[in-house]
């Protein structure tokens, strides 16, 4: 203690533990004998809510505006869907919109021909190939959106990331000439994940991925070799452009459907039930329950 300073008591907290073993072990309590299930005097006014299914975004905690991902597969997958058949049936009417200007090309020959039937012809043409157009971007669009919804599903489902980066993915699909060699491997990588089969192991794709796969090289060629070939001048090679472009119109309708049979198809691997054919189930009679024992109402009791 330094001179000057008035004395003072030092505080002192003194901790008392029990040491290691002096306690008793507690006893574990008796399980008591099942006597059954419960029983009620009177029916019971709780219950369980009147409702067969809850949505997860339904659920108290659950952020509403937060879509479970294979719901939103599912959402995509119907959108896709739809596009993509109906730019088939616009493909198929545009090709043949093709294939009848090239029989008035033929009928040019030997006669001439009506005006009103020409423009006709070059009006379903040019209708119809703007619009299967139109279509064929937004479907591409559209597809290419399930596609990483699909991707990003399958890899949560396996609980591993994906095995191609985001980006290598979009310039092996959207580049024109390397999407027609990468654009097969990347589906099959999607279909291996879908199935649930192990990463370390090559993937190998089925028919449908198969067929895709040529039927998307194919148009890709008729694509650039009748974008080439309306280059060249000539009587027979407007006719000749006639045909690719009917060629080029109907591999499209066929890639468009092919397409739609592999979205079903990879969706139904990872999301196999869907909501829409789900069956709620509510009772509605009950039939030889056992009658209720009551005990008798007393005179003052309230209604």
């Amino acid at each position: 203690m330094r001179p000057g300073q008035p004395h003072g008591r030092t505080r002192v907290r003194w901790v008392a533990t029990v040491p290691a073993g002096a306690a008793p072990p507690r006893r574990a309590a008796a399980a008591e004998p099942y006597t059954g299930p419960p029983r009620y005097a009177t029916t019971p006014r709780w219950g369980f809510p009147n409702l067969a299914w809850r949505w997860p975004t339904a659920v108290p905690g659950v952020d509403p505006r937060e879509s479970v991902p294979l719901q939103r597969l599912r959402m995509v997958a119907r959108n896709a869907v739809a596009l993509l058949w109906t730019l088939a049936g616009l493909a198929v009417v545009a090709g043949g919109a093709e294939i009848w200007r090239y029989v008035l090309l033929v009928q040019s020959r030997n006669s001439a021909l009506s005006p009103t039937v020409v423009g006709a012809s070059d009006a379903l043409v040019l209708a119809f190939s703007l619009l299967t157009f139109v279509l064929a971007v937004f479907a591409a669009a559209v597809v290419l959106w399930w596609f990483f919804v699909a991707r990003s599903a399958a890899a949560d489902e396996a609980g591993q990331e994906p095995a191609r980066s985001t980006w290598f993915v979009l310039l092996g699909l959207l580049v024109p000439g390397p999407n027609l060699v990468l654009a097969g491997p990347i589906l099959g990588e999607l279909e291996h994940a879908a199935l649930g089969r192990s990463e370390h192991t090559r993937p190998r794709p089925s028919w449908l991925v198969l067929g895709w796969w040529a039927a998307w090289v194919a148009n890709g060629a008729l694509l650039v070799l009748t974008v080439l070939w309306r280059m060249r001048d000539g009587v027979q090679a407007d006719a000749d452009g006639v045909v690719l472009s009917a060629l080029t119109d109907l591999c499209a309708a066929g890639l468009a459907v092919l397409t739609a049979l592999v979205v079903q198809r990879v969706t139904s691997l990872l999301a196999p039930i869907d909501g829409r054919f789900m069956r709620l189930l509510r009772v509605v009679k009950v039939s030889g329950a056992p009658e209720v024992e009551r005990r008798p109402r007393s005179a003052m009791a309230p209604r």
